[in-house]
């Protein structure tokens, strides 16, 4: 239970009412693209064009969690400034169950299950996931985009029926990115680690356009394990942009400080 409440809490990490208009996204065998010479360096240029400049976001959502027999629904409350903090709260019937502010330099959250708290960089929380995170690879995701910054990489890449995929292999692990052939949004981003026996991957099944923005309508992650599979769904309900947000984060009293080895 306590794990699972804590992988909600990492994942979810002028104003416009968001308009529930979802994106026809296309396949590369029916898109209307001017320029057919498409490579990965195209690829990745026509994804940044893009725009996504925001500096704050607000998002309701409900999310779906299960590893093994442990299953949990809940709603979210997150709030996002843009490369600097996320404020995430999990709530269940109304009650704030837990809350975690990410930040580029640490991770902090408590939980009420439990009466502890956590406070620490990435390095530990990762090893103790199974996937490696940052601030900017939580943002990303969150967000709709490669987790990676696809212009410092070297991708190969190909067609398939369905999407142009990037391809990139460092050592034995192998990092690959989808992409729809209308707007060329991320529909899906896969980490696979064959010596840690792990793959972690996030699918983007449609997208909703606001204020000239794309936002994810809904993310579906999947990470896979020696000690099994962790799923998790998550609707985005409602989103605004470029309001003032306020970050309010207090470890309630009494509360026990846990450490990760």
């Amino acid at each position: 239970m306590k794990k699972g409440i804590l992988m909600l809490l990492v994942v979810f990490f002028a104003s416009c009412k968001p308009k529930q208009v979802f994106v026809d996204t296309k396949t590369p065998t029916n898109a209307s693209v001017a320029d057919t010479a498409i490579t990965s360096g195209k690829v990745i240029q026509k994804h940044y064009s893009n725009k996504s400049d925001y500096t704050t976001l607000y998002i309701r959502a409900s999310a779906k969690y299960k590893h093994d027999d442990d299953s949990q629904s809940v709603s979210a409350e997150i709030k996002i400034k843009k490369d600097e903090q996320i404020l995430v709260s999990i709530r269940v019937l109304g009650i704030t169950m837990a809350k975690a502010l990410i930040t580029p330099k640490e991770v902090k959250y408590y939980e009420k299950l439990n009466g502890t708290y956590f406070e620490g960089d990435y390095f530990k929380l990762s090893q103790w996931l199974g996937t490696d995170l940052d601030y900017q690879k939580v943002q990303n995701m969150l967000t709709g985009n490669p987790i990676d910054d696809l212009s410092k990489g070297n991708y190969s890449f190909a067609e398939t029926d369905k999407f142009y995929k990037l391809n990139a292999k460092e050592g034995t692990d192998e990092k690959s990115f989808f992409f729809e052939a209308e707007h060329f949004l991320l529909k899906k981003q896969e980490i696979m680690q064959p010596e840690k026996e792990r793959t972690f991957e996030v699918n983007y099944p449609n997208f909703q356009e606001l204020a000239s923005l794309f936002l994810p309508a809904k993310l579906n992650i999947n990470a896979f394990q020696k000690k099994g599979k962790t799923t998790i769904n998550i609707d985005y309900n409602s989103a605004t942009f470029n309001e003032e947000l306020s970050f309010p984060y207090s470890v309630p009293e009494g509360y026990d400080r846990i450490f990760i080895e």
